[in-house]
């Protein structure tokens, strides 16, 4: 079997799902507009930098091979550890679940986006 046959043959992955890079793209600014603007973020908030340029990319090249789309972020830094890479900052009950929270508004507003 060819790859090309094989690929046709696979379900089409999240990331294809949702629209690719763009929706994508609207995803994470959908995340960190949220989390810039609801007050019950502002823990999460003050844990990334005030500008948040570069969390916006790296969270973009994650959710990219997450989704089973392009690798970007091992190709920029690596397997993720998200373990280790996140052993610098508090994160507790509050903190997951304000993340939870923007990213659960991210995705409403995506669907609704599309519709």
């Amino acid at each position: 079997m060819s790859e090309r046959e094989d690929k046709d043959r696979r379900p089409p992955s999240t990331y294809e799902l949702i629209g690719g890079d763009e929706a994508l793209r609207r995803l994470v600014d959908n995340f960190y507009d949220e989390m810039e603007t609801n007050l019950k973020a502002k823990i999460i908030r003050a844990l990334h930098d005030k500008d948040l340029r570069s969390s916006y990319e790296k969270l973009f090249m994650f959710l990219s091979g997450c989704m089973g789309g392009p690798e970007r972020y091992i190709a920029a830094f690596g397997h993720p550890r998200l373990r280790a890479r996140h052993l610098p900052f508090p994160i507790g009950e509050q903190e997951r679940d304000q993340w939870l929270m923007c990213m659960q508004v991210a995705l409403d507003k995506l669907v609704i986006d599309s519709f």
